[in-house]
């Protein structure tokens, strides 16, 4: 295949040959390639052109190339299977595909070496979202080898990329069936069933990468007033309530959420007494419960910074929510606190926590310090794939 080059400034391959994935625009020497356009795959040389030194979808902004490869590579069908087989591989390790456990990550993007790509597995379904325009382009041939997986089982391919897609590839995607079309929309985790919307639902419709901190609120459950904030569809919830919860409560500020949070929790516990739900603002929600209301909280919250320009207001929001909290619990409560967004580091989260705490005045300790689980891999070259943070605490 004729790919077109795109040549580094001198010393700019360093970050490359620590195979590190994203060439970032200003690390590139020479004014584009004619005819080069969003999504093609380009080839990319050293500043002397002596050495290739990988291959990758180019994109443009302020990363220029994702990187496909650390070599002379084609990008073929067989390049996406060999792929697709290693994520699929790495999850029959983990033990994800049972008959009590039908949704997990398939690919996360640039811990499975497929930057760009996020499929997400729900039983005989799995949703696809591009990130990146290549792999928008490449998405007939990944669909086709999904369904194509020995063992995996699936046989519709969802695309869903509406929202994902930078705004400025200008390609209109349309969220739609690739393979097949509809056959259910209720998945399993840990012999838990819910709802899954990958229609109208955020990310792929369900968050995944919970599933670990939901198996371990269900130890901390027993015998405690539960409040899940941020509930979207309930997840935490579900599992509070197997976990022999006195009580939940699901706060969200969307009815919609609200209405799919009740919908999981009948779906798994028709009936249930123990169960409410509120469609609210969380900050005033907050402001306006009993204190000593709850002795276990989730704070679960989306994205507060979704880029480093928004990082400042989001340690203080997530100060101000955790505050809140550790306000209101009650004494001997735990609270489990979390941030997903991919701009605040570990230790960023943990200090607004820590001034929340100090502020409250409450004496408080770590019990676990949570991340994303494994079918969420964080490839080791790229440590940026390290998103989610979590912190089960303990107030006196």
């Amino acid at each position: 295949m004729d790919y077109k080059i795109l040549r580094l400034k001198k010393g700019k391959e360093e970050s490359l040959d620590r195979y590190h994935p994203w060439v970032f625009s200003g690390a590139l020497a020479d004014p584009l390639p004619e005819g080069l356009e969003e999504g093609d795959v380009v080839k990319v040389v050293t500043a002397d052109r002596s050495r290739i030194v990988g291959v990758g979808h180019f994109q443009i902004g302020s990363i220029a190339v994702r990187m496909l490869d650390f070599a002379d590579t084609e990008i073929t069908p067989d390049f996406f299977r060999t792929r697709l087989e290693q994520a699929l591989r790495l999850r029959q390790a983990l033990g994800l595909a049972r008959e009590d456990n039908d949704a997990y990550r398939l690919v996360h993007g640039e811990g499975d070496f497929l930057p760009g790509l996020v499929v997400d597995i729900y039983g005989p379904t799995a949703v696809l979202q591009a990130h990146s325009p290549g792999m928008h382009f490449a998405r007939q041939i990944i669909a086709r080898q999904i369904v194509g997986l020995p063992g995996l089982g699936v046989r519709n391919v969802y695309y869903k990329s509406e929202t994902t897609l930078p705004y400025k590839a200008h390609l209109d995607p349309q969220n739609d069936y690739i393979v097949g079309g509809f056959e259910t929309a209720v998945a399993t985790e840990n012999s838990l069933k819910f709802n899954i919307d990958w229609l109208r639902g955020q990310k792929t419709g369900f968050f995944l990468d919970q599933r670990d901190n939901r198996s371990l609120l269900q130890h901390y459950a027993r015998g405690r007033k539960v409040l899940n904030m941020f509930c979207y569809t309930g997840g935490f919830s579900v599992y509070a309530l197997r976990g022999d919860a006195v009580e939940v409560h699901s706060v969200d500020s969307s009815e919609k959420a609200v209405r799919l949070t009740d919908a999981n929790v009948e779906l798994n516990f028709p009936g249930c007494s123990r169960h409410r739900s509120y469609a609210e603002d969380a900050f005033k929600f907050l402001d306006n419960m009993a204190q000593d209301a709850y002795d276990l909280i989730i704070l679960d919250p989306p994205a507060f910074a979704k880029h480093r320009s928004a990082l400042r207001n989001a340690l203080r929001g997530y100060q101000k929510l955790n505050f809140k909290a550790f306000e209101k619990i009650a004494p001997g409560g735990i609270l489990f606190t979390f941030s997903c967004s991919q701009a605040v580091s570990r230790e960023q989260f943990r200090l607004a926590v820590f001034s929340a705490a100090a502020q409250s005045g409450r004496k408080v300790r770590i019990l676990h310090q949570l991340t994303q689980p494994a079918d969420h891999p964080v490839n080791i070259y790229h440590p940026e794939g390290e998103y989610l943070k979590g912190l089960v605490l303990y107030v006196e």
